[in-house]
């Protein structure tokens, strides 16, 4: 009888346990905690919960942001993009694909060495198409794994050439390839990627920017709108809303991180040596909101900072637009 009871009052306590709270079980919400933060599986680019653990590799892509090549394909599906000057005051894109994968992207124009050295920290396949001698050699011997789109040009796998626009504006990635060159190349499929810091950090309040503009240049320029009936800041380029071309979806975005670097012009065809290591001035735009922050280069990725501390993304989408430190300049309204 007395062991009766001890068992007896073992499950009167497990249930009263598990009745507890608000009445519900966390096994009905296994991503869920009461603090709000997702502790399952999430996509390690955007902090969005995923069905299964991720670790399918993440493909970096060199995107022509120039008037002929836009609006560009596959933008809207890209984890982050990056928008850094090339040559002269046009800017180029690196977008980061691994939670979506569009059919097409691009189009694809050369690489830029620190468009190699971010695709780098995120252990990523950076596919470009073509570089100067000297660029493709720093590849190679980077022990990056990459895809030239010289090398494959209009095979129809892998890289394709449409008729609908001009050479060096009509070459796309064609991402039902990719698993083929990753198998022919000998290349992994899948990487453990670390997550970036979508929970844990700071939250910081910051001020309002329902509307902020970044200039390049007097013919150049770069505009972010809230929207706050999506939540999402929305892209222009001088002033013509930012669309893909493949879904003629809008670009809308979670998160937009403004970073001010040192830009050095470096050869008479006006290569660019830019400094993605030294850290300095930032400006990270959520929820219509400029949260004034510090950039830091931390295992080959910039990432906001406030007192030492790192600065949560929100999950979603991130675009980062790196401005020259002396000429670009930020507008909020």
């Amino acid at each position: 009888m007395r062991q009766f009871i001890v068992m007896f009052s073992a499950v009167i306590l497990l249930l009263l346990t598990a009745c507890s709270g608000d009445g519900s079980s966390k096994d009905e919400h296994p991503e869920e905690e009461t603090s709000g933060i997702t502790t399952g599986p999430v996509y390690p680019l955007t902090g969005i919960p995923a069905e299964d653990e991720v670790d399918e590799r993440v493909f970096s892509v060199m995107v022509s942001n120039s008037k002929e090549a836009r609006p560009q394909s596959g933008l809207s599906k890209a984890d982050i993009v990056y928008e850094i000057l090339a040559e002269g005051q046009i800017t180029r894109l690196l977008a980061l694909y691994q939670s979506e994968l569009p059919e097409e992207i691009g189009p694809i124009r050369s690489a830029r060495p620190y468009f190699a050295e971010i695709a780098g920290g995120y252990d990523a396949v950076f596919a470009y198409h073509g570089a100067a001698g000297f660029i493709n050699a720093g590849i190679q011997s980077s022990g990056i794994d990459y895809a030239d789109g010289a090398k494959y040009d209009n095979d129809g796998i892998l890289f394709k050439r449409t008729s609908e626009r001009q050479a060096p504006h009509n070459s796309y990635l064609l991402t039902d390839g990719f698993s083929q060159f990753l198998e022919n190349k000998g290349y992994d499929s899948e990487k453990d990627i670390e997550p970036l810091p979508f929970s844990g950090g700071i939250h910081s309040a910051g001020e309002p920017a329902g509307e902020v503009t970044i200039t390049y240049h007097a013919g150049e320029t770069v505009t972010f709108d809230y929207d706050e009936e999506r939540g999402r800041y929305l892209r222009s380029s001088n002033g013509v809303p930012s669309i893909d071309a493949e879904n003629d979806e809008p670009i809308t975005l979670s998160n937009v991180f403004i970073i001010k670097t040192s830009h050095e012009v470096v050869d008479d065809k006006g290569r660019r040596e830019i400094d993605l290591t030294s850290g300095g001035e930032g400006y990270l735009l959520q929820n219509g909101e400029q949260i004034n922050v510090e950039w830091k280069n931390v295992g080959g990725r910039i990432l906001p900072y406030k007192k030492d501390e790192p600065v949560d993304f929100l999950p979603g989408r991130t675009w980062v637009n790196v401005i020259p430190e002396n000429t670009g300049h930020v507008t909020v309204d």
